[in-house]
């Protein structure tokens, strides 16, 4: 059955997961915030500035959030976390009473220390927690476009939600497992970015395999710690949105936060190097965010505690990985 959709924000992610959804014969329309890139989209058909090289097919392209979410039985956010709050206040004003909310971002927001899930809640009314839900897992939007096989997790607390968003995204290539947890669907989709950062800072330091198998198992173990503390199921990490996206972030070329620390290991500056991404890399604030959850819960997070040092108190790379290593002994379990 086609669905009206509206997808907000038309970086990599979003406008792959446009194209997937008006493949599926689904009445799409993109937001997209800048009104340049708009206007050539809606003339060319392509997105020249995240999604070069693959023509866009019959959606609407516009650059009026309202107008965007008028009359849409879902609405699914792909923004920036940092911006989800004002995106959402503006859109409970447009949207249908009986429309479905899924957010694909990964961040949790600096100033509340809240996930997307917790801002969704204290944003829209009432009548839309049970129709909201959550998506994650290791997806990289070059090659989802490329119809990949790929597999995510889809978290809502109302089981129904789920199946029904797992049924309208699926695809031939593009398979969606439901999941009740939504506090660990999305921490995992978080954090993971904080800990390709420290993977990619080891790769750019020139250390090999050994030492980024380290990285990412005892990544886990911390994501997992916070995961406990905070209500998720620590089975949650095992899976898609979990071990799946950490693995995937931190060892592939396309991931922008294994990009930032790999920079960041062969010695450029944090400015420069975001002042040269055109994309978001969300690692970088959720790094803050998850350093000041670790303190807030009392959880042992020694890599976020390392990389908070990197990135906010410019602490060498090199420092980071012995004082790593140099820390008192223990057991792996427990």
């Amino acid at each position: 059955m086609s669905e009206k959709i509206a997808v907000i924000g038309a970086g990599a992610w979003g406008t792959t997961l446009a194209v997937l959804l008006a493949g599926k014969g689904h009445e799409v329309s993109l937001w997209v915030f800048e009104k340049d890139l708009a206007g050539r989209m809606r003339e060319s058909r392509v997105n020249d500035l995240y999604l070069p090289g693959h023509t866009l097919p019959d959606m609407e392209i516009t650059s009026n959030l309202k107008e965007a979410a008028e009359g849409r039985s879902i609405i699914l956010t792909v923004t920036p976390s940092h911006v989800a709050r004002g995106v959402l206040k503006t859109l409970a004003e447009s949207v249908l009473p009986e429309a479905y909310f899924v957010s694909a971002s990964k961040g949790i927001e600096n100033e509340s220390l809240m996930t997307m899930n917790e801002v969704m809640e204290d944003v829209l009314p009432r009548e839309f927690h049970t129709k909201s839900a959550f998506l994650s897992g290791p997806s990289f939007a070059k090659e989802v476009i490329e119809k990949m096989p790929t597999a995510v997790s889809v978290a809502s607390r109302e089981p129904a939600t789920a199946r029904h968003i797992q049924s309208v995204f699926s695809t031939e290539y593009f398979r969606i497992y439901t999941s009740p947890d939504v506090m660990g669907v999305e921490l995992g989709g978080a954090l993971k970015n904080v800990i390709a950062i420290a993977a990619g800072c080891s790769d750019g330091l020139g250390f090999g395999h050994n030492t980024r198998a380290a990285l990412i198992t005892r990544g886990l173990a911390e994501i997992a710690r916070l995961g406990m503390a905070m209500g998720a199921n620590p089975l949650t990490f095992s899976g898609l949105s979990g071990m799946g996206d950490l693995v995937l972030t931190c060892t592939g070329e396309l991931s922008r936060n294994r990009t930032v620390g790999y920079r960041l290991g062969k010695g450029e500056r944090l400015p420069d190097i975001l002042s040269a991404m055109m994309t978001v890399a969300e690692g970088v604030k959720t790094t803050k965010a998850a350093y000041l959850l670790s303190k807030k819960y009392n959880v042992p997070m020694p890599i976020t505690e390392q990389v908070h040092s990197l990135l906010y108190e410019g602490k060498a790379a090199s420092k980071v990985v012995k004082d790593l290593m140099a820390r008192d002994l223990k057991s792996e379990i427990g």
